[in-house]
């Protein structure tokens, strides 16, 4: 089997020439982390995982997978990302099935990402597949507009303009603490394979299973509560940017990651730091009892670039999500009056 080739500048495979050092290689298959790109198949060293509530990314699926270089592990946080050594890779692709009741019928790969944690910090680029050709994904650091079409769970068929991010636009979701690029969803809290890495012994320091997080499933009633699960939903799809450390909460003063308990801080009876267009003309972020009165929903439910909410990754609305929040909010008890 092919060596894996984890640190920028050290590619091979199938490109024409050595990669400029601190560089990207421009084909996929260069750092040779599946056995068949097609399927995802991944080489033996590369570790798939799986989280609980995944972030929506307009209906795509994602495989994703961790690489560790020989001899190191990951190191446990209670609510931060895993720490990663250097020339750690964490591997994401988006997918779309060709009718999502049916996995029989395949899928059409969107895109490979890559964040790679080199001695400075880490830094990310994206793959796209050619929708003919899906044995190996091309650089592109400019991103670029994938056309899809499938069918839906309602049997109706759905199209979109799925949008990869350029290469500057992975800090815009990946700073999430003072600016700094680093993975999301690598935390105890959120992944669903942790005996796994434990067990291989991939993450160090984590304490007995019985103290690790409660796993919630946004979707799945069985798992908490109305309040537990949009709480989880808005942990994955918001709290990387308004969080205490994050960007968006810098402006805005919402706080929507899973660790705030004050109704205020998380926009119960919370007015908009700044009026605007993204209010929607609301009044406040989170009224309880009333969905259609807040600011929350009405930024979740649009899709026009200077309202919706997450800025990035999504055309469209996650109907789905927008349901449990409803049901949330509806349930608070109270007033803003």
């Amino acid at each position: 089997m092919k060596r894996l080739l984890l640190l920028l500048g050290a590619c091979g495979g199938s490109d024409p020439a050595p990669c400029p050092p601190g560089e990207f290689c421009t084909q996929l298959s260069s750092y040779a982390l599946f056995d068949d790109i097609a399927t995802q198949a991944p080489s033996a060293g590369v570790m798939p995982y799986a989280i609980h509530t995944p972030l929506f990314s307009d209906y795509a699926e994602k495989d994703r997978f961790i690489v560790l270089p020989p001899g190191t592990a990951m190191t446990w946080s209670d609510a931060d990302a895993f720490g990663f050594p250097e020339g750690a890779m964490v591997v994401k692709t988006f997918s779309y099935p060709r009718d999502r009741r049916d996995p029989a019928q395949g899928r059409q790969l969107l895109e490979t990402r890559l964040l790679v944690r080199e001695a400075e910090g880490w830094t990310g680029a994206s793959y796209v597949y050619d929708a003919a050709d899906q044995t190996d994904a091309t650089l592109a650091i400019a991103g670029a507009t994938v056309a899809t079409s499938w069918i839906h769970d309602d049997g109706a068929p759905r199209d979109n303009a799925y949008v990869v991010p350029n290469k500057n636009q992975c800090k815009n979701c990946h700073a999430e603490h003072a600016d700094a690029i680093d993975v999301l969803g690598p935390k105890a809290r959120h992944l669903t394979n942790l005996q796994t890495f434990v067990d291989a012994g991939a993450l160090f320091g984590a304490p007995p299973a019985s103290a690790w997080p409660r796993a919630i499933v946004a979707t799945d009633p069985a798992t908490g509560t109305v309040e537990e699960r949009a709480r989880a939903w808005l942990d994955i799809n918001c709290g990387n940017c308004h969080n205490a450390r994050g960007g968006a909460a810098r402006t805005s003063g919402l706080y929507l990651d899973i660790s705030v308990t004050d109704p205020g801080s998380f926009g119960v009876c919370k007015p908009p730091v700044a009026a605007g267009k993204g209010s929607g003309g609301r009044l406040f972020g989170i009224v309880p009892g009333q969905p259609d009165a807040s600011i929350l929903v009405y930024r979740i439910e649009s899709t026009e670039p200077e309202i919706k909410m997450p800025e990035l990754g999504r055309n469209l609305v996650h109907a789905e999500g927008v349901a449990l929040i409803r049901e949330w909010i509806t349930q608070l008890p109270g007033s803003c009056d």
